[in-house]
């Protein structure tokens, strides 16, 4: 009589358990559906999660205590209003409230798949859409704090949430290098490998007649609709190179530091393999070689590059920005000197050239400080200078040049006002300072 009394309470137990669960499901669906919940809904709906989360037992249960409780952020910011502004939206959204997020949404998106019940389908895919671009903008403002591997975080679920946007993810595995996470950027390089991500695209641009700035577009369609209403001009289209060289090249350099060389030379060339026509991989495996020290290879590779097309003057200009990189000053300025013999209105090569010959400049600035004060020193110091002199005219030129094809590149004007002083030509310094924009 006992064993069935305990048997009895404990099915009562159960009956009501179960009976408490649906009623606060019930009341956290009413709630979650509400378009402007108040602030005493909010703390009715987080009552409801705190009974509902140790109650459910079911796998159907527990996705939709685990979703309702991920979404409370959601419901907070609801709270808020239409007029709410991105500083208090931004207070409810952390990185761990972000992968909370993500990782309910999808388990739920999932669930209703199988079960084929969609309730909250539709409700997620559009309250992604909703909150993507605050979500980037957070990402970004990780990223300026420096608080790199947060960002990478974040581009790393807006990814999850959303697999066509691989971009997201090429740039979470940017962050997670900036943050020198390299296992995890190389498991996202890997992916990227995986899903044969280019990033190739064409973008659209005009400048905006409200404050002369060029301005990108979506598409073609809008960029030609602000042109056609008159709120910008001058339309204009850039296209994206591919971004696998980048990919491929970066897996190399983790498997490098790594101490798995063999492996990230097997990574380049098997790349080269799977795309033969992307230029960018051939750069990528010169450089890979030029980095391991393997100077047969990386002359190979060079004449490959060349051969493949020996007026290509954009791998001709990165050849030269490799072996800069790379501590070869020479072999630098013969890569420009070629770029600029083949497109003389390549303003890259120039602004590059100058920025070489400004390092010679340092190199006898800092001989000619470590001099004394003896009549010997003083010789020597005014042979030196004048030598040093001589090299900032070939700056002068070259900055000129920059500046006369790229009227907007500031760095460029900057650096050349500061040499115009060096030299002394005070009337031209601030005559080109008169027309830098703060």
């Amino acid at each position: 009589m006992k064993n069935k009394f305990v048997l009895l309470a404990t099915a009562l137990l159960i009956s009501v358990s179960s009976f408490a669960q649906k009623d606060e499901l019930k009341n956290l669906k009413k709630l979650y559906t509400k378009d402007a919940p108040s602030a005493k809904d909010v703390i009715d709906y987080k009552a409801n999660v705190v009974k509902l989360t140790p109650l459910a037992s079911e796998e159907g249960d527990r996705i939709y205590a685990n979703f309702y409780k991920a979404m409370t952020p959601v419901m907070e910011i609801k709270a808020l209003g239409p007029a709410a502004t991105p500083e208090q939206m931004a207070k409810f959204i952390t990185p761990t409230v972000v992968s909370e997020f993500t990782l309910a949404a999808n388990a739920m998106l999932d669930y209703e798949k199988r079960t084929g019940k969609k309730v909250y389908t539709d409700n997620i895919n559009q309250t992604v859409a909703f909150y993507k671009p605050t979500l980037l903008n957070y990402a970004v403002t990780l990223g300026n704090q420096k608080k790199n591997s947060e960002a990478a975080s974040v581009l790393h679920n807006l990814y999850l949430l959303d697999k066509k946007d691989q971009e997201k993810l090429y740039y979470a595995a940017s962050y997670a290098v900036n943050a020198q996470d390299y296992d995890t950027a190389l498991k996202y390089y890997e992916e990227l490998k995986t899903l044969n991500f280019s990033g190739e695209k064409t973008l659209y641009a005009a400048v905006s007649k409200l404050n002369d700035k060029v301005e990108y577009f979506d598409n073609k369609a809008n960029r030609d609709a602000a042109i056609k209403i008159g709120t910008h001009i001058t339309p204009s289209e850039e296209k994206e190179p591919s971004k696998r060289g980048e990919i491929y090249k970066n897996i190399a350099l983790i498997l490098v530091q790594k101490g798995k060389i063999e492996e990230a030379k097997k990574a380049i060339v098997d790349a080269r393999q799977a795309n033969p026509d992307d230029n960018s991989l051939l750069l990528s495996e010169a450089d890979l070689y030029l980095k391991t020290n393997d100077m047969e290879a990386y002359k190979t590779a060079i004449n490959q590059v060349l051969e493949k097309d020996p007026n290509n003057v954009d791998l001709i200009f990165n050849l030269g920005v490799i072996s800069n990189n790379n501590k070869d000053p020479k072999g630098a300025e013969k890569y420009y000197l070629r770029a600029i013999e083949i497109n003389p209105n390549y303003a890259n090569a120039y602004y590059n050239l100058s920025a070489l010959k400004i390092d010679e400049s340092q190199v006898l600035l800092d001989q000619m400080n470590k001099l004394g004060t003896s009549a010997a020193d003083n010789k020597k110091y005014e042979a030196l200078k004048k030598q040093r002199d001589a090299i900032l005219l070939l700056v002068v030129s070259h900055l000129e040049k920059t500046v006369s094809l790229d009227d907007k590149n500031t760095a460029a004007k900057t650096t050349l006002v500061s040499v115009y002083n060096a030299l002394e030509m005070t009337d031209k310094a601030k005559a080109l300072k008169a027309t830098i924009k703060e």
